[in-house]
């Protein structure tokens, strides 16, 4: 990883209103926090890692790729949400509904999926995640564009698990 991809890290963390970020790969660890934390601008800390504990250190970043913690939305004042199911994102990065531009949406609102189908990709870091459903259901909403950078636990999808 060189300086200019780091720059571009730290500029994505920013826009994206994530206060702290945290990327362990191979020979790196890398550390961003952003926000009002003592009135100090971005700070960030670069740690080379020894080549002795890379295998390590990637094995534990391949295991959150797949998880989407479905969570029940708190209610909202007005709004029939609260018997619905959310998807959240398990990552920060740019969120893609389909895997290819040339091939169709992985899922649309009204579409019917099962526990371990794939709803989406979220790209991070140039690698392509793919989000499965840990809920059966009917996809009610889709609450992010295409090609949208999102946050950790942001929501993405509402299913109705009925």
């Amino acid at each position: 990883m060189d300086i200019k991809e780091i720059q571009s890290l730290i500029k994505f963390v920013a826009k994206s209103g994530a206060s702290e970020v945290k990327l362990e790969m191979e020979d790196i660890k890398i550390t961003i926090r952003t926000g009002d934390q003592s009135s100090s601008p971005e700070t960030t800390i670069v740690q080379q890692i020894p080549m002795a504990q890379a295998p390590m250190a990637a094995a534990p970043q391949a295991a959150p790729a797949t998880e989407a913690a479905p969570v029940a939305p708190a209610a909202e004042a007005g709004n029939d949400d609260s018997k619905y199911i959310t998807i959240k994102s398990p990552i920060i990065g740019t969120f893609y509904r389909k895997p290819a531009p040339d091939k169709p949406n992985f899922v649309e609102v009204g579409k019917d999926i099962n526990q371990g189908d794939v709803l989406c990709v979220i790209e991070a870091m140039k690698l392509f995640n793919d989000i499965e459903s840990e809920v059966s259901g009917k996809i009610v909403k889709i609450l992010v564009d295409d090609s949208s950078p999102v946050e950790f636990d942001q929501p993405l999808f509402l299913v109705d698990p009925s």
